[in-house]
């Protein structure tokens, strides 16, 4: 069994929402719009922002394709993880960055849903946090096979939305909310 995390402390992960990474996601714009609002809660409760962006041989780092995507923009003092791996714990500093700043649950947004975010909030939930994923502010793009046939963003991201509502872990929670709605209070 995990380590569960002692406390309360909320703090927003911002994931992957990078040019190259979102410009094919579903309904990009809207997503975008939805984390950008997250972003503007956490801040305006003092709930730190942790900011993971990927690299890897089509995601070069300093390219156009790996800078932020221009709607958000991290602010002066928020941390920064560089990631080479699905998961944000993945050979990273997060797990310490959490640590330093005693967070005891996540509240994830980003992209891409069908890789960084599942490992990111599996991860989380491994590692002992309670999660909540922002149901209405992570996106990625479909999937084609090599005989055709498709599986639609939407059908990714919905997926992992009824995952993190129903899954049950001992000692730790984890749900979904929109943006919205986000609850920065301790509970």
């Amino acid at each position: 069994m995990a380590t569960v995390r002692a406390g309360k402390k909320k703090v927003l992960v911002v994931v992957d929402v990078q040019v190259g990474v979102m410009k094919e996601a579903w309904e990009a714009p809207r997503v975008i719009g939805n984390i950008a609002r997250s972003v503007e809660s956490a801040r305006a409760h003092d709930v730190p922002v942790i900011w993971v962006q990927h690299a890897d041989e089509e995601l070069v780092r300093e390219s156009p394709e790996w800078q932020w995507v221009p709607e958000l923009v991290p602010a002066p003092g928020e941390r920064r993880v560089y990631k080479n791996y699905n998961s944000a714990f993945e050979d990273t500093n997060l797990d310490e960055l959490l640590a330093d700043l005693g967070a005891s649950h996540i509240v994830l947004a980003g992209a891409a849903t069908n890789w960084c975010i599942r490992a990111t909030a599996y991860g989380a939930i491994d590692r002992g946090y309670d999660l909540t994923l922002v149901k209405d502010a992570h996106s990625t793009g479909e999937i084609e096979f090599d005989d055709g046939k498709k599986i639609e963003a939407e059908q990714f991201v919905r997926d992992l939305n009824v995952a993190m509502t129903w899954l049950s872990y001992p000692g730790r929670k984890n749900t979904t909310a929109k943006a919205a709605e986000l609850d920065w209070t301790e509970n």
